[in-house]
């Protein structure tokens, strides 16, 4: 099994061709209000398990069967996820009653601003959803870390310790291939520049038109990521040895990935943005006004940032992004043998290529697989909005909902 075969999503059987990118592709999902972090430091909560349930306790917010405490509250799963999705979009909800509308489980669907009122009455806490997130975001690294020794301790790791590690000839020549045309990718991608909708100047962030704007200008450098993705997948040893139907099916369940592997070898930890086509900068509350929401914004950036502290070079990302490809966990690969002896391929030359080059980080190699693990959670995350984004009545462009199978 190879290093990145881990549970991924359901997969629709339509198979659809990511070769051709005339169409639109929104890699991200609108929202109308994004919000601004609370300034208020998140509450200290007493340690010590939650109160046992008997299994009858009712939601304090619209009475159904409670799940558990949320955000200082007994609720359920529904009050919950309707609590924390207001409070990171900030959103303002206008009730048609005057604000006089009794909340039930009927209601609660009916009257946003009564129900989120009702949260608050409860005493839900906003402190608290953004706690929890820091907290996910805590436990997501350590787990990283766990999880790059317990790699690093296994008995048949491509090499052993004692060997001394050479890259042949081929590797050297696969590699250079590799960083030669993602180079070439990216230079090409340049010239694209001038295709790309203007980012609005407009002060106002809720003005609908230049959100549509921002919104437009993103969609466009999702496009050019694909592409780049494409034309480099082509370039990829054995990847073409595949059959057409494996090719795709590898590309849609990539994709998203190796974006977010991409976007963050462009990451700035000095202002903390991340700059796409040379000088083109992004900071948190740029892709807030382009419609993406921090649900998916806070661990993009953080995710983006932990691949910067670990000082990746062009062949060391080439490489990963390899790796990331040919996963043959995927929904619809047909011959897995096949694409599991290519990724290996891969895998071989990067842990003889960071052996040789960070001889005295004997974690590098196992934190850099580890970082594969994340790209799953974070394509998960994604997938939620999208799955939210239909919900609202969003129509998003033919190609992406190709690619993630969403069927208007």
């Amino acid at each position: 099994m190879g290093p990145t075969q881990l549970a991924t999503q359901d997969h629709g059987k339509r198979v659809a061709s990511v070769f051709e990118m005339e169409e639109g592709f929104s890699l991200f999902s609108s929202s109308e209000n994004p919000s601004e972090h609370t300034e208020n430091p998140p509450l200290k909560r007493k340690k010590g398990p939650a109160p046992k349930m008997l299994g009858n306790e009712v939601c304090s917010v619209c009475g159904d069967k409670a799940s558990g405490f949320h955000y200082n509250v007994l609720s359920c799963e529904g009050c919950k996820g309707f609590f924390r999705r207001s409070v990171i979009k900030g959103a303002q909800y206008i009730c048609k009653n005057g604000g006089k509308c009794e909340m039930d489980m009927y209601m609660r669907r009916k009257c946003q601003e009564c129900r989120l009122r009702k949260c608050q009455e409860a005493g839900m806490r906003e402190q608290c959803v953004l706690s929890e997130e820091q907290i996910r975001l805590k436990k997501l690294k350590k787990q990283e870390d766990d999880q790059a020794r317990t790699v690093v301790t296994r008995p048949n790791p491509p090499q052993t310790p004692s060997t001394s590690h050479k890259l042949t000839p081929e590797q050297l020549n696969m590699i250079d291939k590799l960083v030669a045309a993602q180079q070439q990718c990216n230079r090409r991608s340049f010239t694209d520049r001038l295709k790309v909708t203007p980012w609005p100047q407009v002060p106002d962030p809720n003005n609908r038109e230049a959100r549509q704007q921002r919104f437009a200008h993103f969609t466009e450098l999702a496009i050019i990521s694909v592409q780049e993705i494409v034309d480099f997948a082509k370039q990829l040893p054995g990847f073409l040895e595949l059959t057409r139907e494996d090719q795709i099916a590898l590309l849609k369940t990539s994709t998203i990935e190796v974006m977010l592997l991409e976007t963050s070898r462009r990451y700035n930890p000095e202002i903390e943005s991340i700059t796409f086509l040379k000088d083109l900068s992004y900071n948190r509350d740029d892709f807030a006004k382009a419609g993406l929401q921090f649900e998916f914004i806070n661990p993009i950036f953080e995710f983006s940032k932990g691949m910067n502290d670990l000082q990746l070079n062009d062949a060391e990302y080439a490489l990963l992004i390899a790796i990331n490809i040919f996963s043959a966990d995927r929904p619809n690969v047909q011959d897995q043998a096949l694409v599991e002896r290519l990724q290996h391929t891969y895998v071989e030359a990067l842990h003889s290529y960071i052996c040789i080059n960070r001889p005295n980080d004997h974690l590098m190699f196992p934190r850099m697989l580890m970082k594969l693990v994340s790209l799953r959670t974070l394509s998960s995350v994604h997938s939620e909005q999208v799955f939210a984004l239909r919900l609202q009545d969003k129509k998003l462009p033919p190609l992406l909902s190709e690619i993630w199978d969403v069927h208007e």
